[in-house]
């Protein structure tokens, strides 16, 4: 008998996030009341997703738009990335959050660190008065940039990353790594750009709006310096190869997708952090 998705179900769906439960818990309670699970995933992703752009018309938000994403229609235990199938270990609705096992090598880990580490220097965060970048005390990392497309493994990765995430590589800026020490963090902060900023026009220039992100974890500090996103109390643990994705549909506080670095206490910790880009990146 085929189960249809009923107002009165999607107001409990919402009743429920509301009342603060979260995604695998409504999932698990409509399951062990007889509702399919595939029936039940998609009556989750469709009211909820209903349910925000409401929110943001109410509140007078700017319209979404379209954003990269992996394929988790169906509720998979792994995706497809071409050459490697990567692992879900977690993956969240309300904001757009994955993490993902298994999606750099070893190999690829030490690789990326050492072609990085004789270009690091002081990272700098973008300048949204002027548009250009600067130092701040909230980011006391140190990073560089590739190229997109610099070298065979980088060419490789974001290849890998454009197949996991349904999004074309040239909308992918180059690959950042970054490399944090004792005591250093970075606070929490949103990656899209202000609209309200003199300086985002000159940034949207270059390829639109920042509407995703991707943080791939190359070493495992010995404490600490998890990605931290405190709108929804959510910790990632920073393990090697993984990573955690999540995406904004518009440059808004409304995501919940505040998120940071938090301070490494013992030992360093390296990421490389991919940022997609609405068209393509110049």
């Amino acid at each position: 008998m085929t189960q249809a998705i009923t107002p009165d179900l999607r107001r409990w769906i919402v009743a429920q996030v509301q009342a603060g439960q979260d995604a695998d818990a409504v999932l698990q309670s409509m399951k062990t009341s007889g509702w399919d699970e595939d029936v039940a995933i998609e009556a989750m992703e469709t009211t909820l997703r209903e349910h925000l752009q409401a929110q943001a018309h109410a509140r007078q938000l700017p319209p979404g738009v379209p954003v990269p994403e992996p394929s988790m229609g169906e509720a998979p235990l792994y995706l497809d990335a071409g050459d490697r199938r990567v692992t879900v270990l977690a993956a969240m609705t309300a904001p757009r959050i994955v993490v993902l096992g298994g999606l750099l090598t070893d190999a690829e880990c030490d690789a990326l660190m050492d072609a990085a580490r004789p270009r690091l220097s002081r990272s700098l965060t973008v300048a949204t008065a002027t548009g250009g970048q600067e130092v701040n005390a909230d980011r006391t990392s140190q990073g560089m940039f590739f190229e997109r497309g610099e070298s065979e493994l980088t060419a490789r990765i974001e290849a890998r990353i454009a197949r996991l995430l349904n999004w074309p590589v040239a909308n992918g800026e180059g690959l950042q790594v970054l490399r944090y020490g004792p005591g250093t963090e970075y606070k929490p902060h949103y990656d899209y750009f202000d609209p309200e900023q003199p300086g985002t026009p000159t940034l949207l220039a270059r390829g639109g709006q920042r509407v995703g992100t991707l943080v791939m974890y190359l070493n495992e500090p010995e404490k600490g310096g998890a990605t931290t996103f405190p709108d929804v109390g959510l910790s990632v643990a920073p393990k090697r190869g993984n990573a955690v994705f999540f995406s904004y549909e518009r440059a808004h506080p409304g995501t919940r997708t505040l998120h940071g670095g938090a301070p490494v206490l013992a030992g360093e910790k390296w990421i490389a952090t991919k940022w997609l880009r609405e068209g393509e990146f110049r």
